[in-house]
Protein backbone atom coordinates (compact mmCIF):
# COMPACT_ATOMS: atom_id res chain seq x y z
CA UNK A 1 0.00 0.00 0.00
CA UNK A 2 1.01 3.23 -1.04
CA UNK A 3 1.12 6.85 0.43
CA UNK A 4 -0.11 9.55 -1.29
CA UNK A 5 0.07 13.66 -0.25
CA UNK A 6 -2.76 15.37 -1.11
CA UNK A 7 -4.25 18.87 -1.10
CA UNK A 8 -8.31 18.93 -0.76
CA UNK A 9 -11.09 21.01 0.12
CA UNK A 10 -13.12 20.52 3.35
CA UNK A 11 -17.12 21.07 3.15
CA UNK A 12 -16.83 24.73 4.41
CA UNK A 13 -14.10 25.09 1.43
CA UNK A 14 -10.78 25.16 3.61
CA UNK A 15 -7.71 23.42 2.55
CA UNK A 16 -6.69 20.19 4.28
CA UNK A 17 -2.95 19.38 3.85
CA UNK A 18 -1.83 15.48 4.74
CA UNK A 19 -1.18 12.23 3.69
CA UNK A 20 -3.11 9.28 3.34
CA UNK A 21 -2.49 5.40 2.79
CA UNK A 22 -4.53 3.48 -0.54
CA UNK A 23 -3.81 1.07 -2.72
CA UNK A 24 -3.71 3.34 -5.93
CA UNK A 25 -4.08 7.18 -7.14
CA UNK A 26 -8.02 6.41 -7.64
CA UNK A 27 -8.18 4.26 -4.36
CA UNK A 28 -6.82 7.41 -2.27
CA UNK A 29 -9.28 9.94 -4.09
CA UNK A 30 -12.00 7.83 -2.88
CA UNK A 31 -10.66 7.22 0.73
CA UNK A 32 -10.68 11.05 0.57
CA UNK A 33 -14.47 11.41 -0.94
CA UNK A 34 -15.51 9.16 1.88
CA UNK A 35 -14.02 11.84 4.71
CA UNK A 36 -15.66 14.38 2.98
CA UNK A 37 -12.75 16.04 1.52
CA UNK A 38 -12.68 16.92 -2.63
CA UNK A 39 -9.02 16.38 -4.03
CA UNK A 40 -7.17 19.09 -5.48
CA UNK A 41 -3.79 17.81 -5.82
CA UNK A 42 -2.60 14.24 -5.19
CA UNK A 43 0.77 12.69 -5.58
CA UNK A 44 2.76 9.83 -4.18
CA UNK A 45 4.70 10.96 -1.05
CA UNK A 46 7.90 10.01 -2.42
CA UNK A 47 7.75 12.15 -5.44
CA UNK A 48 6.42 15.08 -3.08
CA UNK A 49 9.41 15.00 -1.05
CA UNK A 50 11.58 17.96 -1.13
CA UNK A 51 14.35 17.21 1.68
CA UNK A 52 16.12 14.14 1.63
CA UNK A 53 15.24 11.93 4.56
CA UNK A 54 17.93 12.31 7.32
CA UNK A 55 17.43 9.16 9.19
CA UNK A 56 16.79 5.52 7.80
CA UNK A 57 14.46 3.41 10.29
CA UNK A 58 12.09 4.12 12.97
CA UNK A 59 12.61 5.89 16.81
CA UNK A 60 13.25 2.86 19.36
CA UNK A 61 10.07 2.33 21.15
CA UNK A 62 11.42 4.35 24.30
CA UNK A 63 12.40 7.72 22.47
CA UNK A 64 9.49 7.79 20.71
CA UNK A 65 7.17 7.10 23.98
CA UNK A 66 9.16 10.13 25.32
CA UNK A 67 9.15 12.81 22.27
CA UNK A 68 5.53 11.92 22.51
CA UNK A 69 5.12 13.16 25.76
CA UNK A 70 7.29 15.73 25.87
CA UNK A 71 5.05 17.04 22.64
CA UNK A 72 2.21 16.19 24.40
CA UNK A 73 2.91 18.20 27.39
CA UNK A 74 4.86 21.28 25.30
CA UNK A 75 2.09 21.27 22.81
CA UNK A 76 -0.54 22.21 25.29
CA UNK A 77 1.03 25.69 26.72
CA UNK A 78 3.34 26.60 23.45
CA UNK A 79 3.12 27.00 19.29
CA UNK A 80 3.80 23.20 17.88
CA UNK A 81 7.26 25.25 16.16
CA UNK A 82 8.36 25.82 19.20
CA UNK A 83 7.30 22.43 20.65
CA UNK A 84 9.40 21.08 18.03
CA UNK A 85 12.27 23.33 18.14
CA UNK A 86 12.58 22.46 21.88
CA UNK A 87 12.27 18.46 21.73
CA UNK A 88 14.87 19.01 19.59
CA UNK A 89 17.66 20.72 20.62
CA UNK A 90 17.74 18.73 24.24
CA UNK A 91 17.32 15.28 22.51
CA UNK A 92 20.25 13.52 23.72
CA UNK A 93 20.68 10.94 20.32
CA UNK A 94 21.86 13.02 17.15
CA UNK A 95 19.30 10.99 14.93
CA UNK A 96 16.52 12.13 17.20
CA UNK A 97 17.99 15.46 17.19
CA UNK A 98 18.38 15.11 13.09
CA UNK A 99 14.93 13.83 13.04
CA UNK A 100 13.43 16.57 15.13
CA UNK A 101 14.60 19.40 13.72
CA UNK A 102 13.94 18.38 10.51
CA UNK A 103 10.31 17.98 11.07
CA UNK A 104 10.62 21.41 12.92
CA UNK A 105 11.95 22.82 9.98
CA UNK A 106 9.63 21.57 7.31
CA UNK A 107 6.71 23.08 9.64
CA UNK A 108 8.03 26.24 9.85
CA UNK A 109 7.75 26.00 5.82
CA UNK A 110 4.27 25.90 6.02
CA UNK A 111 3.65 22.19 6.36
CA UNK A 112 1.14 20.16 8.52
CA UNK A 113 2.68 18.12 11.57
CA UNK A 114 2.10 14.76 9.88
CA UNK A 115 3.42 15.81 6.42
CA UNK A 116 6.31 17.03 8.16
CA UNK A 117 6.45 13.24 9.60
CA UNK A 118 5.50 11.59 6.67
CA UNK A 119 8.72 13.25 4.87
CA UNK A 120 10.94 11.54 7.63
CA UNK A 121 11.59 7.81 6.16
CA UNK A 122 10.18 5.69 8.57
CA UNK A 123 10.96 7.45 11.67
CA UNK A 124 7.35 7.96 12.60
CA UNK A 125 5.30 4.77 12.12
CA UNK A 126 2.53 4.94 9.65
CA UNK A 127 -0.12 4.37 12.47
CA UNK A 128 1.22 7.19 14.20
CA UNK A 129 1.31 9.74 11.61
CA UNK A 130 -2.68 8.67 10.80
CA UNK A 131 -3.78 9.56 13.93
CA UNK A 132 -1.78 12.74 14.17
CA UNK A 133 -3.20 13.64 10.96
CA UNK A 134 -6.60 13.37 12.29
CA UNK A 135 -6.04 15.30 15.28
CA UNK A 136 -4.61 18.10 12.97
CA UNK A 137 -8.12 17.68 10.64
CA UNK A 138 -10.50 17.71 13.48
CA UNK A 139 -8.51 20.63 15.64
CA UNK A 140 -7.93 18.35 18.50
CA UNK A 141 -4.12 17.58 17.89
CA UNK A 142 -3.16 17.94 22.34
CA UNK A 143 -5.71 15.96 22.48
CA UNK A 144 -4.37 13.15 20.14
CA UNK A 145 -1.03 13.70 21.08
CA UNK A 146 -1.92 12.90 25.10
CA UNK A 147 -3.92 9.35 23.80
CA UNK A 148 -0.95 8.97 22.45
CA UNK A 149 1.33 8.83 24.39
CA UNK A 150 -0.57 7.07 26.91
CA UNK A 151 -0.86 4.67 24.19
CA UNK A 152 2.78 4.09 23.49
CA UNK A 153 3.53 4.23 27.45
CA UNK A 154 1.39 1.28 28.15
CA UNK A 155 2.76 -0.97 24.98
CA UNK A 156 6.49 0.29 26.66
CA UNK A 157 5.24 -0.85 30.21
CA UNK A 158 4.29 -4.08 28.68
CA UNK A 159 7.14 -4.80 26.79
CA UNK A 160 9.05 -3.51 30.11
CA UNK A 161 6.85 -6.01 32.44
CA UNK A 162 7.98 -8.80 30.05
CA UNK A 163 11.91 -7.93 29.72
CA UNK A 164 11.69 -7.76 33.67
CA UNK A 165 10.25 -11.03 34.02
CA UNK A 166 12.05 -13.01 31.51
CA UNK A 167 15.23 -11.81 32.87
CA UNK A 168 15.99 -13.72 36.25
CA UNK A 169 14.45 -17.15 33.92
CA UNK A 170 16.74 -16.49 31.30
CA UNK A 171 19.94 -15.97 33.25
CA UNK A 172 18.91 -19.29 35.32
CA UNK A 173 18.47 -21.60 32.07
CA UNK A 174 21.99 -20.38 31.03
CA UNK A 175 23.61 -20.82 34.40
CA UNK A 176 21.69 -24.12 34.37
CA UNK A 177 23.19 -24.90 30.67
CA UNK A 178 26.41 -23.55 31.53
CA UNK A 179 26.70 -26.31 34.85
CA UNK A 180 25.58 -29.50 32.51
CA UNK A 181 28.16 -28.36 29.82
CA UNK A 182 30.80 -28.30 32.21
CA UNK A 183 29.81 -31.17 34.12
CA UNK A 184 29.76 -33.08 30.78
CA UNK A 185 32.97 -31.76 29.05
CA UNK A 186 35.23 -31.54 31.81
CA UNK A 187 33.93 -33.77 35.10
CA UNK A 188 32.80 -36.45 32.93
CA UNK A 189 35.26 -37.25 30.87
CA UNK A 190 38.03 -37.43 33.73
CA UNK A 191 35.85 -40.40 35.75
CA UNK A 192 35.65 -42.57 32.52
CA UNK A 193 39.07 -42.39 32.88
CA UNK A 194 38.93 -44.16 36.19
CA UNK A 195 36.36 -46.76 34.83
CA UNK A 196 38.29 -47.75 31.61
CA UNK A 197 41.07 -49.28 34.14
CA UNK A 198 39.16 -50.94 35.82
CA UNK A 199 38.03 -53.21 33.01
CA UNK A 200 34.45 -53.83 34.09
CA UNK A 201 30.92 -53.23 32.52
CA UNK A 202 28.96 -50.09 33.34
CA UNK A 203 25.49 -49.57 33.89
CA UNK A 204 23.62 -48.02 31.30
CA UNK A 205 22.95 -45.21 32.88
CA UNK A 206 26.50 -44.34 32.91
CA UNK A 207 27.39 -45.64 29.25
CA UNK A 208 24.56 -43.34 27.90
CA UNK A 209 26.22 -40.50 29.71
CA UNK A 210 29.39 -41.12 28.75
CA UNK A 211 28.20 -41.04 25.10
CA UNK A 212 26.64 -37.77 25.29
CA UNK A 213 29.96 -36.63 26.57
CA UNK A 214 31.95 -37.94 24.33
CA UNK A 215 29.84 -36.67 21.20
CA UNK A 216 30.06 -33.34 23.18
CA UNK A 217 33.69 -32.97 23.62
CA UNK A 218 34.26 -34.80 20.08
CA UNK A 219 31.90 -33.41 17.94
CA UNK A 220 30.98 -29.91 19.69
CA UNK A 221 32.70 -27.94 17.10
CA UNK A 222 30.57 -29.57 14.42
CA UNK A 223 27.47 -29.48 16.48
CA UNK A 224 27.61 -25.34 16.89
CA UNK A 225 28.35 -25.53 13.09
CA UNK A 226 25.10 -27.17 12.34
CA UNK A 227 23.33 -25.72 14.85
CA UNK A 228 24.58 -21.98 12.98
CA UNK A 229 23.66 -23.68 9.26
CA UNK A 230 20.18 -24.48 10.67
CA UNK A 231 19.56 -20.69 12.11
CA UNK A 232 20.36 -19.37 8.86
CA UNK A 233 18.24 -21.75 7.08
CA UNK A 234 15.68 -21.04 9.48
CA UNK A 235 15.75 -17.22 9.27
CA UNK A 236 15.98 -17.64 4.96
CA UNK A 237 12.35 -19.59 5.56
CA UNK A 238 10.79 -17.00 7.76
CA UNK A 239 11.28 -14.60 4.17
CA UNK A 240 8.83 -16.93 2.02
CA UNK A 241 5.17 -16.10 2.78
CA UNK A 242 4.07 -19.06 2.95
CA UNK A 243 6.19 -20.77 5.43
CA UNK A 244 5.65 -17.72 7.98
CA UNK A 245 2.10 -17.80 7.87
CA UNK A 246 2.07 -21.30 8.47
CA UNK A 247 4.37 -20.67 11.12
CA UNK A 248 2.08 -18.31 12.52
CA UNK A 249 -0.66 -20.32 12.70
CA UNK A 250 1.13 -23.29 14.56
CA UNK A 251 1.98 -20.19 17.35
CA UNK A 252 -1.89 -18.97 17.90
CA UNK A 253 -2.69 -22.77 18.21
CA UNK A 254 -0.06 -23.51 20.70
CA UNK A 255 -1.84 -24.06 24.17
CA UNK A 256 -0.32 -20.79 26.20
CA UNK A 257 1.80 -18.99 23.39
CA UNK A 258 -1.35 -18.60 20.99
CA UNK A 259 -3.72 -17.20 23.80
CA UNK A 260 -0.82 -14.81 25.01
CA UNK A 261 -0.23 -14.05 21.21
CA UNK A 262 -3.90 -13.52 20.83
CA UNK A 263 -4.70 -11.42 23.84
CA UNK A 264 -2.05 -9.02 23.06
CA UNK A 265 -3.00 -8.05 19.42
CA UNK A 266 -6.64 -7.89 20.85
CA UNK A 267 -5.69 -5.53 23.46
CA UNK A 268 -3.45 -3.50 21.18
CA UNK A 269 -6.39 -3.58 18.57
CA UNK A 270 -9.08 -2.50 20.86
CA UNK A 271 -6.61 0.70 22.65
CA UNK A 272 -5.90 1.59 18.74
CA UNK A 273 -9.22 1.40 17.19
CA UNK A 274 -11.12 3.24 20.46
CA UNK A 275 -8.32 6.34 20.56
CA UNK A 276 -8.60 6.30 16.45
CA UNK A 277 -12.64 6.14 16.90
CA UNK A 278 -12.46 8.80 19.31
CA UNK A 279 -10.11 10.93 16.86
CA UNK A 280 -12.75 11.06 14.43
CA UNK A 281 -10.82 8.82 12.26
CA UNK A 282 -12.85 5.94 10.16
CA UNK A 283 -12.82 2.60 11.13
CA UNK A 284 -11.69 1.18 8.24
CA UNK A 285 -8.45 3.17 7.80
CA UNK A 286 -7.85 2.81 11.31
CA UNK A 287 -8.22 -1.31 10.58
CA UNK A 288 -6.02 -0.92 7.54
CA UNK A 289 -3.29 0.82 9.47
CA UNK A 290 -3.23 -1.15 12.11
CA UNK A 291 -2.87 -4.07 10.00
CA UNK A 292 0.31 -3.29 8.96
CA UNK A 293 2.01 -3.02 12.28
CA UNK A 294 0.61 -6.46 13.00
CA UNK A 295 4.01 -9.11 12.98
CA UNK A 296 2.00 -12.40 12.88
CA UNK A 297 0.97 -12.88 9.37
CA UNK A 298 -2.83 -14.80 10.58
CA UNK A 299 -3.63 -11.78 12.90
CA UNK A 300 -2.62 -9.65 9.82
CA UNK A 301 -4.45 -11.20 7.42
CA UNK A 302 -7.99 -11.38 9.55
CA UNK A 303 -7.44 -7.81 10.39
CA UNK A 304 -6.96 -6.82 6.64
CA UNK A 305 -10.18 -9.20 6.06
CA UNK A 306 -12.28 -7.13 9.11
CA UNK A 307 -11.54 -4.00 6.81
CA UNK A 308 -12.72 -5.67 3.61
CA UNK A 309 -16.20 -7.00 5.46
CA UNK A 310 -16.57 -3.72 7.26
CA UNK A 311 -16.46 -2.13 3.53
CA UNK A 312 -18.48 -3.85 2.21
CA UNK A 313 -21.29 -3.30 4.82
CA UNK A 314 -20.79 -5.46 7.90
CA UNK A 315 -20.41 -4.39 11.15
CA UNK A 316 -17.55 -4.84 13.26
CA UNK A 317 -18.49 -7.41 16.39
CA UNK A 318 -19.50 -9.56 13.08
CA UNK A 319 -15.92 -9.28 11.32
CA UNK A 320 -14.63 -10.35 14.73
CA UNK A 321 -16.74 -12.85 15.20
CA UNK A 322 -15.74 -14.63 11.55
CA UNK A 323 -12.01 -14.03 12.18
CA UNK A 324 -12.17 -16.08 14.98
CA UNK A 325 -8.97 -14.74 16.06
CA UNK A 326 -10.44 -12.61 18.99
CA UNK A 327 -11.22 -13.41 22.90
CA UNK A 328 -15.09 -13.13 23.28
CA UNK A 329 -14.98 -10.57 25.62
CA UNK A 330 -13.88 -8.50 23.05
CA UNK A 331 -16.50 -9.83 20.87
CA UNK A 332 -19.21 -9.21 23.36
CA UNK A 333 -18.00 -5.04 24.13
CA UNK A 334 -17.81 -4.71 20.61
CA UNK A 335 -21.49 -5.46 20.16
CA UNK A 336 -22.65 -4.05 23.48
CA UNK A 337 -20.96 -0.70 21.92
CA UNK A 338 -22.31 -0.57 18.55
CA UNK A 339 -25.77 -1.27 19.74
CA UNK A 340 -25.04 1.53 22.46
CA UNK A 341 -23.46 3.50 19.72
CA UNK A 342 -20.56 4.22 22.46
CA UNK A 343 -18.24 1.85 20.74
CA UNK A 344 -14.91 3.34 21.58
CA UNK A 345 -15.22 3.46 25.22
CA UNK A 346 -16.26 0.16 25.11
CA UNK A 347 -13.57 -1.10 23.33
CA UNK A 348 -11.71 1.21 25.12
CA UNK A 349 -13.11 -0.62 28.72
CA UNK A 350 -12.22 -4.72 26.69
CA UNK A 351 -8.39 -3.27 26.34
CA UNK A 352 -8.18 -2.24 29.97
CA UNK A 353 -9.88 -5.30 30.55
CA UNK A 354 -7.47 -7.42 28.55
CA UNK A 355 -4.49 -5.79 29.68
CA UNK A 356 -4.97 -7.10 33.20
CA UNK A 357 -5.59 -10.43 31.85
CA UNK A 358 -2.42 -10.56 29.88
CA UNK A 359 -0.87 -9.06 33.48
CA UNK A 360 -2.29 -11.93 35.32
CA UNK A 361 -1.52 -14.32 33.35
CA UNK A 362 1.91 -13.61 32.44
CA UNK A 363 2.84 -13.52 36.15
CA UNK A 364 1.75 -17.00 36.88
CA UNK A 365 3.35 -18.16 34.05
CA UNK A 366 6.75 -16.56 35.06
CA UNK A 367 6.03 -17.66 38.46
CA UNK A 368 5.80 -21.50 37.50
CA UNK A 369 8.22 -21.22 34.88
CA UNK A 370 11.32 -20.37 37.56
CA UNK A 371 10.66 -23.49 39.75
CA UNK A 372 10.19 -25.56 36.48
CA UNK A 373 13.75 -24.44 35.56
CA UNK A 374 15.36 -24.72 39.01
CA UNK A 375 13.14 -28.63 38.94
CA UNK A 376 14.65 -29.25 35.16
CA UNK A 377 18.64 -28.45 36.49
CA UNK A 378 18.29 -29.84 39.71
CA UNK A 379 17.19 -33.44 37.80
CA UNK A 380 20.26 -33.37 35.15
CA UNK A 381 22.90 -33.03 37.51
CA UNK A 382 21.46 -35.38 39.88
CA UNK A 383 21.31 -37.74 36.51
CA UNK A 384 24.75 -37.03 36.07
CA UNK A 385 25.81 -37.26 39.45
CA UNK A 386 23.94 -40.91 39.60
CA UNK A 387 25.64 -42.38 36.20
CA UNK A 388 28.51 -41.25 38.51
CA UNK A 389 28.11 -43.35 41.36
CA UNK A 390 26.43 -46.00 40.16
CA UNK A 391 29.72 -47.56 38.79
CA UNK A 392 31.85 -46.98 42.01
CA UNK A 393 28.91 -48.74 44.34
CA UNK A 394 28.78 -51.20 42.32
CA UNK A 395 32.74 -51.69 42.14
CA UNK A 396 32.27 -51.78 46.10
CA UNK A 397 29.65 -53.84 46.77
CA UNK A 398 31.71 -56.26 43.98
CA UNK A 399 34.60 -55.90 46.19
CA UNK A 400 32.90 -56.98 49.38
Amino acid sequence: MATFDYAALDARGRDRRGTVAADSERDARERLLRRRLVPVKLVPASASASKPTLLRGRFGNRELTLVTRQLATLVAVAPLEEALRTIGAQAEKPAVRRVLLSTHATVVEGFRLSEAMARQGNAFPPLYRAMVAAGEGTGALPEILERLADLLERQQQVRSRLTTALVYPAALALTALAVVVALMTFVVPKVVEQFDSMGRTLPWLTRAVIGVSELMTGWGLALLVLLALAAAGFVQLLRRPDFRLRLDGMLLRAPLLGRLIRDVHAARLARTLAIMLASGLPLMEGLRTTARTVHNRVLRRATEDMADAIREGGSLSAAMRRAAVFPPTLLYMASSGESSGRLAPMLERAADYLEREFNTFTAAAMSLLEPAIIVAMGGLVALIVLSILLPILQFNSLAL
